[in-house]
């Protein structure tokens, strides 16, 4: 979570409730990418990541949410919102979630209690999302690793954001994002149209925090009655 490089993810991160499939590998970004999430920054995703776990056959994937989040400041997770990572495992792949992986936040401040549900098949697919009835997988503290080495691993809480953003750059390239007020609000003196490269750029994102919610597990977990090949998103639904 320390790494300032992009990781592939299989899907792009999606606003809230939304859920499309993208069937091919992306390098994307989506922090503030809609005036409703501006409003509600604990129901923006910024980043799904998907990769190899600790060990031979396990799996790693991450939800990260709310950046960019000042130093020194404990937003937290929304109570009233239900967070999912979707997993569409049969083939060909069809953009349907066959398996979901839900967590449910309770408390507040250092209090705030996290609990998992799944890998479970979902009682509704698509824009519609009810919470499972199964027994929790792993419950516990948040900004604590909780689970099993060998079973599922889960963290939720406060890490760097790993995405690197030239945010200055950016807005050179499309200028119409450009904030009214604040010192990105400045337009440069010569218009850019493209990247700087990477001795130049500036990571906006460095020292700036996100919500992390991680989970580590068996893949036989998520590739159970499909395809080794997965389709991984992420929604939060009110």
């Amino acid at each position: 979570m320390t790494s300032r490089r992009r990781m592939p993810a299989a899907l792009v991160r999606l606003g809230c409730a939304a859920t499309i499939l993208v069937p091919t590998i992306l390098l994307s970004s989506d922090h503030q990418d809609t005036p409703e999430v501006e409003l509600n920054q604990q129901c923006d995703i910024n980043d799904v990541y998907a990769f190899p776990g600790a060990a031979a056959g396990r799996i790693a994937i991450v939800l990260t949410t709310a950046s960019p989040i000042a130093p020194g400041v404990a937003l937290g997770f929304d109570n009233d919102k239900l967070y999912q990572i979707k997993i569409d495992n049969d083939a060909p792949r069809d953009g349907v979630e066959d398996y979901v992986l839900q967590f449910k936040f309770s408390g507040t401040g250092a209090s705030q209690t996290v609990t998992m549900y799944g890998p479970v098949a979902p009682r509704d697919t698509g824009t519609r999302n009810r919470i499972t009835t199964s027994a929790a997988t792993v419950s516990g503290a948040v900004n604590t690793v909780l689970g099993s080495p060998s079973g599922v691993q889960l963290f939720a809480g406060l890490r760097d954001d790993p995405f690197f953003l030239d945010l200055s750059q950016f807005f050179q390239i499309i200028p119409d994002r450009r904030p009214a007020t604040g010192p990105l609000s400045v337009p440069p003196m010569t218009p850019a149209g493209c990247w700087r490269d990477a001795a130049s750029a500036v990571d906006y994102l460095r020292g700036l925090n996100t919500n992390a919610i991680v989970v580590e597990m068996p893949a036989s977990m998520l590739t159970a009655g499909g395809t080794a090949t997965l389709g991984i998103w992420a929604t939060i639904s009110r």
